[in-house]
């Protein structure tokens, strides 16, 4: 696969956020690590992928943005559920001959299930799929209803013995306690590992053609986030794993991190109402206090972040989906004008309604092309120090500027890009070097700009 443009596109930007958490850890704080010697705010890369991911399913699906014309990917444990829903809805099954007949399929494809209650219709994996996949696993069980219940047949014997086995040896182990609880009896053996593992089901081979017809329902065909974003699933020889296009880093802020414990209290409707309408001090003080009290970490602080597009990966997974040159080529020039799309407008969605974090847009972006991709994390390793190089998101464009410029006079493939700024400091600083005729990069005033 060749294309007319540099490999890799790479996109650099300063996003600023105040009294807002975007990612936290399991304990509920703020995610940080040290660097330069300095402890800095993260936001982890596996959040902003998510955040870009659904971002652009989510315009795709309302028919909106480049890639309104085709299909988007769902990453779930639910695809049982789904096959389920289609076969009942689609095709008028029995509810419960639906949901059994849809776990026994994926089961005999390889997928493995839950074995709790709760997750017995979940796949013990999530798994990143079309989300139009349990439609055409519904409609290939239904054409070949005939084969598909011949193995079914099958199956559930094969069911049935492993659970007669199971309970075989439960009642042994209990016949066993029983003798040993009775006087002078010998003590029984203890169980092996073998004796204890829970009796395994032996899962017929799905035929050929079933087989071929789900897997070829699993495909990435038309969703291009999973050509994007990639996939893995080790549990599914055939369903090769997709190596992504895009690559992320891990966000993290230019100055040292900034991070309060807020105290919060919570008011309890009901007693505040008693309170303000009580006749007596005493019910007065019964119906004093919080509801409830507690802290949440808020971060404060300009990000640096990054992401790169590889243009050649990105239409060899076209091409292995099935689309022919022409339509890998259409279908990348979408993704692309969309990834960058949903790298300046996504944020991740925690405490989205008390912080208003998903708001923000970036102070500055840039998008270039190269050989290779470029990330300018070394840019900030010396920390901004805001009592001397005044606000940060100012003081960062103009390092982040200042190497570009240096990395493009000395790399051949670099190219100079494209520029947008949402940030008024910065657009002064820009009008700047632009009547200096030092801005290293050509200045855009939209986001579809940004697209080369």
């Amino acid at each position: 696969m060749t294309t007319s443009q540099p490999q890799y596109l790479s996109l650099h930007a300063l996003e600023t956020f105040a009294a807002a958490l975007p990612v936290r850890d399991e304990n509920g704080q703020p995610k940080a690590f040290v660097y330069g010697g300095a402890e800095r705010t993260a936001i982890s890369a596996q959040a902003r992928r998510r955040a870009e991911r659904t971002h652009s399913r989510h315009r795709a699906n309302q028919g909106e943005g480049p890639l309104a014309s085709y299909s988007s990917g769902r990453r779930t444990r639910e695809w049982a559920l789904f096959t389920r829903d289609a076969l009942v809805k689609n095709h008028n099954w029995d509810p419960d001959q639906a949901i059994y007949a849809a776990k026994a399929a994926l089961e005999g494809l390889g997928l493995k299930f839950g074995e709790k209650d709760s997750t017995t219709y979940l796949t013990k994996v999530l798994f990143y799929a079309p989300e139009d996949s349990g439609d055409r696993i519904a409609e290939h069980l239904n054409t070949h209803a005939d084969a598909f219940n011949t193995w079914l047949t099958e199956y559930t014997a094969a069911k049935t013995e492993a659970a007669a086995k199971e309970e075989a040896k439960k009642n042994a182990k209990k016949n066993a306690r029983k003798k040993a609880a009775t006087p002078d009896a010998e003590a029984p053996a203890e169980p092996t590992a073998k004796d204890s593992k829970e009796e395994e089901v032996k899962v017929p081979p799905l035929p050929k053609e079933l087989r071929t017809g789900i897997l070829t329902a699993f495909a990435p065909r038309d969703a291009i986030d999973i050509t994007i974003f990639g996939r893995f699933l080790a549990e599914i020889a055939e369903l090769r794993t997709v190596d992504g296009a895009a690559q992320h880093s891990w966000a993290f802020t230019i100055a040292p991190a900034e991070h309060i414990d807020d105290f919060y209290a919570a008011a309890d409707d009901a007693k505040l109402e008693r309170r303000e309408n009580a006749l007596d001090f005493l019910d007065a003080a019964d119906n004093a206090g919080a509801g409830m009290t507690g802290y949440q970490s808020l971060i404060s602080g300009t990000f640096y972040r990054h992401a790169a597009l590889d243009r050649y990966k990105l239409r060899v997974n076209l091409r292995a989906a099935g689309m022919t040159t022409d339509e890998a080529e259409t279908a990348a020039q979408a993704a692309e004008a969309e990834f960058i799309q949903a790298f300046v407008d996504a944020v991740p969605r925690a405490k989205t309604n008390s912080t208003a974090s998903t708001g923000t847009l970036p102070n500055l972006v840039l998008a270039h092309e190269g050989a290779r991709p470029y990330y300018y994390a070394a840019a900030f390793q010396r920390h901004i120090d805001e009592t001397s190089d005044g606000p940060a998101a100012l003081a960062g464009a103009k390092r982040l500027l200042d190497h570009h410029r240096l990395v493009t006079t000395k790399r051949t493939d670099a190219t100079p890009g494209r520029l947008l700024t949402y940030d008024l400091d910065i657009q002064e600083l820009i009008d700047q070097l632009t009547a200096d005729g030092t801005l290293p990069a050509a200045e855009v005033t939209t986001l579809e700009q940004l697209t080369a």
